[in-house]
């Protein structure tokens, strides 16, 4: 039996970086945000040192930050950034 799929938020924050992003890279992200409902840690994927159920997942320069509740099946993506110096500075 396939396990039913995890509900998907997209927190404020990381709306704000979704809007920033340019066209294509906004398309591939949004399928990779999308495919979390159902590969919640997929190939690639780190947990984040501090944060206890933090994951960030890479595609090209940018990250994916998110948390998973695995009680209540939700993601909750909190930040869509550019690797940079800061990226992991909220953790």
């Amino acid at each position: 039996m396939k396990p039913s799929p995890y509900r998907v938020e997209i927190a404020p924050a990381a709306e704000r970086d979704l809007r920033k992003l340019p066209g294509p890279v906004f398309e591939v992200l949004r399928s990779v945000i999308l495919g979390l409902s159902s590969a919640q840690r997929p190939s690639g994927v780190r947990k984040l040192k501090g944060a206890e159920n933090a994951y960030r997942v890479r595609f090209g320069p940018y990250r994916i930050l998110y948390e998973i509740d695995d009680k209540k099946k939700l993601i909750v993506v909190l930040r869509v950034v550019r690797r940079s110096e800061t990226t992991y500075r909220w953790v």
